[in-house]
């Protein structure tokens, strides 16, 4: 067993359990908020209780009430959703460490943005993700938690800024991933340590005798709210590496801003649906997301290089010994990869009409291809590869 195939196969399942606990987590969230925003008062209501809801689901029907703060008497099951949150941010994270952090010179670094070791690149990551972490919780507990609309808009400014420092650190792929984590991070601490610490206070409350304190509770539907509304951008941004459009943009920044937008706008129109609010208090959000979304189309356009030089079939060829083919040949001479990615052999001028789409998107609109990089392929480069391939 090689390690490159022991590498995919962590990869593979760590991506796998990724996507499972993400599904859980994800399910969890958007069911809490909705049944959240049903609940109605009704004239009969056990003491205590905020609102009820009535649910029908697989042939079953459900009562389900909410309680202002908590009821007097806790069950010894009670059940807590916890470990989905949790489980998602480590196998991300391991997912992070397998994909980009052993790979660090083809996936995380590219010497045209910052010439920086391996090891000073993942320090970097860390210790961004950390740091964003606690920006943003100094920003909650701070006087500008209790004002929705200033918080909101300093969580924009705060990934958005992110966007910008990763984007001249890493390369294209590390960059938007690293946006992604950054959310993702912030979601999973805000239930590791707001959300359940909080609900622990109140269980122990109850279970002394106590009142518990209304605001812990206040304070852990601020965090799930922000999480709920995070949702949509986290999942584009974390699939964002199978489109060189969006990772391969010089102004990644922008991408994520008009993600953030797009995401967030139609999670608020799905929110204020389940809520039942007047349609006229919240149509607005999704012609919102439709102007992000239809400037996100123009912006990542590909670049017009059927002006660029024209060159011989050989000098093609040539570019692609020269670019592709450490990776993309019968024998790859890249020690990462033990096959062409993908079975794309690209040693001939054959083979890259026969692949010229996707040479087109990955090495000529876009910097994702060669990996990081890292064979310093240049902008008129890739020009005069894309109007040759362009002119057949």
């Amino acid at each position: 067993m090689t390690v490159t195939f022991a590498m995919d196969w962590l990869n593979l399942l760590f991506r796998w359990a990724h996507l499972i606990v993400g599904v859980g987590w994800i399910g969890t969230s958007f069911y809490f908020i909705a049944l959240d925003l049903s609940l109605k008062k009704r004239e009969k209501m056990n003491p205590g209780v905020a609102g009820t809801a009535w649910e029908v689901h697989g042939g079953g029907f459900y009562h389900v009430e909410k309680y202002m703060v908590a009821p007097k008497e806790l069950p010894s099951d009670l059940i807590w959703y916890r470990w989905e949150a949790y489980l998602t941010w480590v196998t991300g994270f391991a997912l992070l460490v397998v994909q980009y952090y052993f790979n660090a010179t083809a996936y995380l670094i590219d010497p045209s943005v910052m010439a920086i070791h391996p090891s000073e690149a993942i320090v970097i990551s860390i210790f961004s993700l950390g740091v964003g972490w606690v920006i943003y919780d100094f920003l909650c507990r701070s006087p500008i938690g209790q004002n929705t609309p200033v918080l909101a808009a300093c969580l924009f400014v705060l990934i958005v800024g992110a966007a910008w420092f990763f984007s001249h650190v890493f390369s294209g792929r590390g960059a938007l991933i690293h946006v992604g984590a950054l959310v993702g991070t912030i979601m999973a601490f805000n239930v590791f340590r707001v959300i359940i610490p909080n609900q622990r206070k109140i269980t122990a409350s109850l279970l002394a005798g106590h009142d518990p304190d209304p605001r812990l509770g206040q304070i852990g539907k601020q965090r799930s709210v922000h999480n709920n509304y995070l949702t949509l951008p986290v999942l584009l941004m974390m699939v964002s590496n199978h489109y060189p459009m969006l990772t391969g943009h010089p102004q990644i920044w922008l991408v994520t801003a008009l993600i953030l937008i797009m995401g967030g706008m139609l999670r608020h129109f799905i929110n204020r649906h389940d809520a039942h609010d007047n349609f006229a208090r919240f149509w607005w959000s999704l012609p919102a997301a439709a102007v992000a979304l239809v400037a996100a189309i123009i912006y990542t356009a590909p670049r017009d290089v059927s002006s660029a030089e024209r060159i011989a079939d050989i000098e093609a060829v040539s570019l692609a010994q020269t670019h592709c083919a450490a990776c993309h040949a019968a024998s790859p001479s890249d020690p990462a990869f033990e096959e062409a990615p993908k079975g794309i052999v690209l040693e001939t001028a054959a083979d890259l009409r026969r692949y010229s789409d996707l040479v087109m998107a990955q090495a000529v609109h876009s910097d994702a291809m060669p990996l990081g990089n890292m064979t310093g392929m240049t902008r008129e480069e890739r020009d005069k590869l894309g109007a040759w391939l362009l002119s057949k």
